[in-house]
Parts: C-alpha cells; sequence; structure tokens
C-alpha cells in the first residue's frame, strides 16, 4: 500500500513501550510523526531516538505526538533502552511500536524489499489533526535523519494549515512566507495580512510569517 499527500493514515492497534497503542485514538485531535527505524540495537537507531528524546518539548510546544517502530518484538525495544538513555545522556520519552508482525510497518509501506525485506527503510509521517497524511520522508537505513529539518516541516506544514501561506526554500521559522496562490481575495488577503505584502511578480507575494504576530 502507497501512501500519499491527502491519504488518510491508516489506524492500527499494537504493543508498544508504552502499552497498547491505538493510533487515532493516541494522537487525538493532534498532530503526530510516526517513523520507522530499521532494528534494535543498531547505532545510527540510537542515535536517533535519543536525539528525539531530547527535543520532546520542541514536539509538545508544536502539539505533536512522536511515535516510533520497528520490526522487533517489546522485549527487544525493553533491553535496548537502557543502552539508549547510557550513551545519548537521556531516557526515551516517547512509544516504541512493537511491530514483530510487520502489520503497521505493512499498512505504511515501510519495508522495501530491493533495500532489505526485513527490516524497515527509515519512514517518516507526518499526520495532521485530521488523521490525513500532510507529507512523508524516506531514508535509506544507513542515514540518520536531520530533525532539525523535521521540526522544519512541522512548522511549515501547521503554518499553512493556520494562515494560508507557503515557505520558500530554506525557509526557517520567523523568517518571510509566500502568500499561497489560491488566496487571491484582497479582502481576505487584507484581513489576513494588515501591514500588507509586497508583490515580486503576481503569483509570488511576500509577508512577514504571520505566526510572529
Amino acid at each position: 500500500m502507497s501512501l500519499r499527500i491527502g491519504d488518510v493514515a491508516p489506524d492500527f492497534e499494537q504493543d508498544s513501550t508504552a502499552g497498547k497503542i491505538k493510533f487515532h485514538e493516541y494522537l487525538a485531535d493532534g498532530w503526530g510523526l510516526l517513523f520507522s527505524h530499521p532494528a534494535d540495537f543498531t547505532p545510527v537507531c540510537t542515535t536517533e531516538l535519543g536525539y528525539t528524546a531530547k527535543l520532546q518539548s520542541e514536539f509538545a510546544k508544536r502539539n505533536v505526538k512522536v511515535l516510533a517502530l520497528s520490526v522487533d518484538s517489546q522485549a527487544s525495544h525493553d533491553g535496548w533502552l537502557p543502552d539508549i538513555a547510557e550513551t545519548q545522556g537521556t531516557a526515551v520519552n516517547f512509544p516504541i511500536l512493537a511491530d514483530l508482525d510487520k502489520k503497521v510497518a505493512t499498512l505504511y509501506d515501510m519495508i522495501h524489499p530491493a533495500a532489505d525485506d526485513k527490516t524497515t527503510v527509515r519512514s517518516v509521517f507526518f499526520v495532521g489533526p485530521d488523521k490525513k497524511i500532510k507529507a512523508s520522508i524516506t531514508y535509506p537505513a544507513s542515514t540518520g535523519r536531520n530533525f532539525d529539518e523535521i521540526l522544519r516541516v512541522i512548522d511549515s506544514l501547521q503554518l499553512t494549515a493556520k494562515h494560508k501561506v507557503a515557505t520558500p526554500v530554506n525557509w526557517k521559522k520567523g523568517e518571510d512566507v509566500i502568500i499561497v496562490p489560491a488566496l487571491k481575495d484582497e479582502a481576505e488577503i487584507k484581513q489576513r495580512f494588515p501591514e500588507g505584502y509586497k508583490a515580486v511578480k503576481p503569483y509570488l507575494r511576500i509577508v512577514k510569517d504571520p505566526s510572529n504576530n
């Protein structure tokens, strides 16, 4: 099953290090980040989960719940957690799904047989409050993810959802943004952006980041 932006994120129920997780219920009315790692007791994954734990306050500020996954057992996860805490200097403070039966990995097409037919690639799914997939990123097992970029994507998605703006190349939170082309009503534009905008081209209208107001 190949999931695309705009598809409803498949619901599931699976055991985890924090007990049984019902995905949609777990997300409630917030945002979600579901990401897979190839296997427990592996070096790149150890660094990723430790760094994610250190970012929990950043995810909480954005009303994002994090959920990790590998196709290992809950007992394996439980045995790995002390290693992460020891080597990364922080305890894992979010659930890790035990997906030994590959139920979730299959639902989200996380196993790419041409790369490895037994373990997941490094998939990332951004899920909105409407339970729809807003973005996804896939990395090979050998490449650790850039979680600063993941936060940047969340900021961009949330800004677009609230303010009808898009974010330009290399955008960072607080920098100028672009009015989405679909917004053409000048009365609504004035209401949304009372400070006005700079029209570089009719289709390229620059405004200050409205979340700064």
